[in-house]
């Protein structure tokens, strides 16, 4: 009897110590588990104060440390910051000439004020109408011959798989951009002119002698082609830059799924680059009203004011030449507010068609 209340006492025993190491166990795990959630709530609080510490860093930096730590990108800025200011914004209250009768020595405080007199003038005078005609005339063409060019011409360098041959053809149609209009007048002058390669080969030909550069119904496609051979190469620099950026892969999809080559070209290559043909169609729409005047001018005697005069070459002619200062600002002053307006409209009409334009719609 007593070895059996003995061995009662031992396994009571037994299981009270077995029960104390499971709860002891339990405890343990608990208070892992409590040391581990406290841990993690720690490292999220410690997180969240750095967080925060950081953020009061941020900003606590005084103008004086930003502009140091972001020196080399304000010093990359500056010359087109500063170009911008001196030549765009600080003449912007000159136009104020266009409402005076600007007289040079009196200044702008002490002219008189004419109103809009300038304007008046202006559209009653028939030159102003011819040259505007010719402008627009001038303008339409190059938007219509020149704008696809450069395009035309990088998708067709894109296509060249010879590094080389590309880097070769790329070079050559650069060329033109860094020629005066001087030299590039001179050089059409000697091809097209009366003693030019052209009416001499037309010569020899038995056919009729063709002056290029003094037909004045020809001289709006003159300038054109003369614009084209200058800078077609240089404006083909933003489309392949765009060009790049097209994912490779997704032409590889697409020659896996069995589309050519035209397909590709509608299907990826020309939407991939729209977004900038229609950037840099907006910009052109902007100054539609300005033709250059260097290039113009040098010619416009060859065919005369009658098919040579545009708005540029009038705003010298009669602004600064016969001091008509008035009307010369009211001109400068409606080809900004007409490209501005150009300019607006087009990026509208760019985003009512999902396109992102000059700048966004901010929705």
């Amino acid at each position: 009897m007593s070895s059996y209340s003995q061995t009662l006492a031992d396994d009571s025993t037994s299981s009270e110590a077995a029960g104390a190491s499971g709860r002891g166990g339990a405890s343990r795990h608990g208070a892992d588990a409590s040391r581990g959630s406290g841990a993690l709530q720690a490292t999220r609080t410690s997180k969240g104060v750095a967080g925060s510490a950081t953020a009061r860093t941020v900003r606590k930096k005084t103008l004086w440390q930003r502009i140091k730590r972001d020196k080399v990108m304000l010093l990359l800025i500056a010359p087109g910051f500063l170009y911008f200011v001196l030549f765009h914004y600080l003449p912007l209250p000159g136009n104020i000439i266009a409402f005076e009768d600007y007289q040079p020595y009196l200044g702008f405080i002490n002219s008189a004020w004419a109103g809009f007199e300038n304007f008046v003038t202006i559209f009653g005078d028939p030159t102003f109408w011819q040259s505007l005609r010719n402008t627009l005339v001038i303008t339409s063409l190059q938007l219509v011959l020149f704008f696809p060019v450069p395009i035309a011409l990088a998708l067709l360098l894109n296509s060249i798989l010879s590094s080389n041959v590309r880097k070769f053809v790329q070079s050559v149609v650069y060329l033109p951009h860094f020629l005066g209009w001087v030299i590039i007048v001179s050089i059409f002058s000697q091809v097209l002119g009366a003693s030019g390669v052209v009416p001499n080969l037309l010569h020899m030909l038995g056919l009729p002698q063709w002056n290029a550069m003094t037909t004045p119904a020809f001289f709006p496609f003159l300038v054109t082609i003369q614009e084209i051979w200058k800078d077609a190469g240089w404006g083909t620099i933003i489309f392949l830059a765009a060009l790049m950026n097209i994912d490779q892969e997704l032409y590889e999809a697409a020659a896996v799924d069995g589309a050519g080559p035209w397909t590709r070209l509608w299907k990826i290559t020309l939407p991939g680059i729209m977004p900038v043909i229609i950037l840099l169609f907006i910009l052109n729409l902007g100054s539609i009203l300005s033709v250059g005047f260097e290039q113009i001018v040098l010619q416009r005697n060859n065919v005369g004011p009658g098919a040579g005069e545009v708005l540029d070459t009038w705003v010298y002619y009669h602004g600064i030449q016969d001091g008509q200062w008035g009307p010369a600002a009211a001109v400068g002053l409606v080809k900004g507010i007409v490209g501005l307006a150009l300019v607006l409209g087009a990026n509208k009409v760019a985003h009512l068609f999902g396109q992102e334009g000059v700048y966004s719609s901010g929705k």
